[in-house]
């Protein structure tokens, strides 16, 4: 491979890298709380969550379905509704 062929795969796989971990960081931030919602613990399918307490504390981090410390946002009431839903994390 030629020098000129090392460098232009080294910067692109570079800009792949930076680009990959960018997303990553993106997707892996607290969610801010919607006005007159409410969180509910134990609904949330695997890395679909808003947040959690405890174990990890970004959006999209929970390793599986109805992990009762994570949580996402619902319309206040709706929780209560839900079965497995709680308003405190367990």
């Amino acid at each position: 491979m030629s020098p000129t062929k090392i460098v232009a795969t080294t910067i692109l796989g570079a800009l792949a890298l930076s680009a990959a971990a960018a997303a990553g960081s993106a997707s892996a931030q607290p969610v801010a709380q919607p006005a007159m919602s409410e969180k509910c613990y134990g609904v949330a399918k695997a890395a679909k969550n808003d947040c959690a307490a405890g174990a990890h504390s970004c959006a999209g981090q929970a390793t599986r379905d109805m992990d009762k410390t994570s949580f996402v946002y619902l319309p206040k009431g709706a929780c209560a509704k839900i079965a497995g839903g709680s308003l405190k994390a367990m």
